[in-house]
């Protein structure tokens, strides 16, 4: 969960992406792998040494593929295909995004807003998590998005470009670690309150600090885990992948196995909530914002690309990554969504404050479900306790994908201390940018704005039709056209997110804080290049000379 996209229709310097280092670059790691290959099939006795160097010569082909680009190899490369995809997966977690707006959704449309919402909101992702894929093959280092508008902007919008697109993509990212956080805390909140009995039995309601201490709690557990080596992160990776698969497997069944009282097919697929209790009246308005559900749900693809400078064959691998945790999550997504929505029956009872779990959706339709079944809703609570730990786990790669993106922006200057952020420990981990990350996101829990979503409906890619040197992942004479329809999907998602989500706009609880955000971001970028960062900042940097 973390980034959509912001795109910056820049004059392009065509012939700039035919001088660049990646536009020269022979491919000789690759033709040595073959030649490894070939010599492994007709020797099986040499079959272990060869294997060892065809690990040596991929290593060799990532580093000088890196070298070409400008930066030497300083994060320690341990990820392989799997992992770089785990991440991406983990941080995306359907369990994470689908539980935690379940609630916006069925206000906003209810049903029918989310089954075939999804659906629509899949098939244009997909052709941005495309783009960005055949980007990421062409240019694989952890600046990713920020050092890719550079690159596709033309030497002379290079630095306005990246240095614009790289503050909002880090604010955005910061913003996801505060808003996964607390949301946890939230949802923990939710759990012990259902446990001591609920809101009208007399369970326990934690207070808005106690959730805030909750929520410090987590971000200091989640920059312990992101300061160890990368082999652990990369574990963290995995369970958090095969848990989520588990976790909606198992929910899938369980689900519509307990609820006694489900809902007819044509309520799941058809049916449209207008009682949203927040003044807004038109149908085709509340479609629109009730698609923010699905669109924010299926977020953090872009991680894949932050970790290829910790990749194996990172500009296959990092593609790769990015496509297919897209297309899992997108298919998990739909079905645990549709899973839930087989316990949904009384939607004005599930968005009431005066309800057990306090006004929190899903985790009454849970407690509901296994209560009228079994006579106890101990079984929703767990269920609750598998997605808390789903979100615990998408919250670790939300760090470990930020603190990659400050480490490159901080390698090219553009941070203030970039020589304090920019260094790694002797375990080759970030680890300053580590705890900057947790600081920030504490900070950002404690304003408490009202729209979390403000931040995370930016990002900053440029994938506009323009002509560039492809990697080995290329979309070939589609690219124009698949790029062309993600700009206009995020442009629509990017007014969607700022529309009025309550009629009338009267106080600060009904007022949507995300053009605030998003301009506020914009105005300070903006005017940090205008005053000051036009004389010095030249986009992304090279470190082969100084270091090498």
């Amino acid at each position: 969960m973390a980034t959509v996209a912001v795109f910056f229709p820049l004059p392009v310097a065509k012939e700039a992406f035919y001088n660049t280092p990646v536009g020269r670059w022979p491919y000789v790691g690759f033709l040595r792998l073959r030649q490894l290959a070939s010599s492994k099939q007709r020797s099986t006795a040499m079959s272990r040494s060869v294997g060892v160097a065809m690990d040596a010569a991929g290593a060799d082909a990532d580093q000088a593929r890196l070298h070409q680009l400008g930066y030497r190899q300083e994060l320690k490369r341990g990820l392989s295909l799997v992992s770089n995809f785990a991440f991406s997966f983990s941080i995306i977690s359907v369990l994470t995004g689908v539980t935690t707006t379940y609630g916006t959704g069925l206000r906003y449309g209810g049903p029918v807003s989310m089954t075939l919402g999804w659906l629509v909101v899949a098939a244009f992702n997909g052709c941005v998590a495309l783009s960005m894929a055949e980007i990421c093959s062409a240019y694989p280092t952890s600046g990713g998005l920020y050092y890719w508008s550079a690159k596709l902007a033309g030497k002379e919008w290079a630095p306005l470009a990246s240095w614009v697109t790289g503050w909002f993509n880090i604010v955005g990212q910061w913003a996801a670690i505060a808003s996964v956080d607390f949301s946890l805390a939230q949802l923990l909140q939710v759990i012990i309150l259902l446990s001591t009995g609920g809101a009208n039995g007399g369970g326990y309601m934690a207070s808005k600090y106690v959730v805030l201490v909750i929520c410090a709690v987590i971000l200091i557990l989640h920059g312990v885990i992101n300061s160890l080596p990368i082999q652990w992160l990369s574990l963290f990776g995995h369970i958090g992948a095969i848990w989520n698969a588990a976790g909606v497997f198992v929910l899938v069944i369980l689900i519509p196995a307990v609820a006694k009282d489900r809902p007819s097919v044509e309520f799941v697929f058809t049916h449209l909530n207008t009682d949203n209790g927040m003044g807004i009246h038109s149908k085709a308005y509340i479609l629109a914002v009730g698609l923010l559900m699905s669109q924010f749900s299926v977020l953090g693809y872009d991680t894949s690309a932050h970790m290829v400078e910790e990749t194996k064959n990172a500009d296959r691998s990092g593609p790769i990554g990015i496509i297919t945790s897209v297309v899992c999550a997108t298919v998990f997504g739909w079905i645990y969504l549709l899973a839930l929505t087989t316990a949904v029956t009384d939607i004005p009872y599930l968005l009431s404050p005066g309800n057990d779990a306090g006004g929190y959706a899903i985790a009454q339709a849970l407690y509901t479900a296994f209560h009228r079944r079994f006579g106890s809703g101990a079984g929703g609570i767990a269920c609750l306790g598998a997605v808390a730990v789903a979100i615990f786990l998408c919250g670790i790669a939300c760090v470990t994908s930020n603190s990659r993106m400050a480490y490159a922006f901080s390698r090219d200057g553009a941070m203030p201390l970039s020589r304090v952020w920019y260094r790694v420990n002797k375990h080759e981990v970030p680890l300053n940018v580590v705890w900057l990350a947790v600081a920030v996101a504490f900070v950002m829990a404690l304003t408490s704005l009202g729209s979390q979503v403000a931040f995370q409906a930016m990002g900053s890619i440029a994938t506009l039709g323009i002509s560039f040197v492809p990697g080995p992942f290329n979309l070939g004479k589609y690219g124009v056209v698949v790029g062309w329809v993600g700009v206009v999907w995020v442009a629509t998602v990017t007014v969607l997110f700022s529309l009025p989500v309550a009629y009338p706009v009267a106080n600060k609880e009904t007022f949507n804080y995300t053009p605030v955000a998003v301009g506020g971001v914009l105005l300070l970028s903006v005017g940090a290049w205008v005053l000051r960062a036009r004389f010095w900042f030249q986009g992304p940097i090279t470190n082969v000379d100084t270091h090498c």
